[in-house]
């Protein structure tokens, strides 16, 4: 899995119909520190993630199981929405590090 933050969305009118009512959002891998890391990548979101939020991104066979995607040309998917990372106190020299809070929607 990869850390990543929510940067867009991606609106395609015409796309695979297989991706039919997907959400596309844009995603930047981050470090554990929140740093960017990487370059940007397009998901689906399976979700419900929003935008600048940090979340939990799988590649490949494992995007297409997400969901129920198997059959769709999925490369990248987000599976999950971080609330918080906690790394070992040397590695991270006392930074707390802390996903920003999750928008209540209904």
């Amino acid at each position: 899995m990869i850390l990543a933050k929510v940067m867009g969305t991606v609106v395609a009118t015409r796309k695979d119909g297989r991706l039919e009512g997907k959400k596309l959002l844009v995603c930047r891998p981050v470090s554990p520190a929140g740093d960017s890391e990487g370059n940007f990548v397009v998901a689906v979101d399976t979700v419900g993630a929003g935008f600048h939020e940090t979340v939990l991104l799988v590649t490949g066979s494992s995007a297409r199981m997400a969901g129920g995607n198997l059959e769709s040309p999925i490369d990248t998917a987000i599976v999950g929405i971080v609330d918080e990372v906690r790394t070992d106190p040397e590695e991270r020299k006392g930074n707390a590090v802390a996903a920003p809070a999750r928008s209540r929607r209904s």
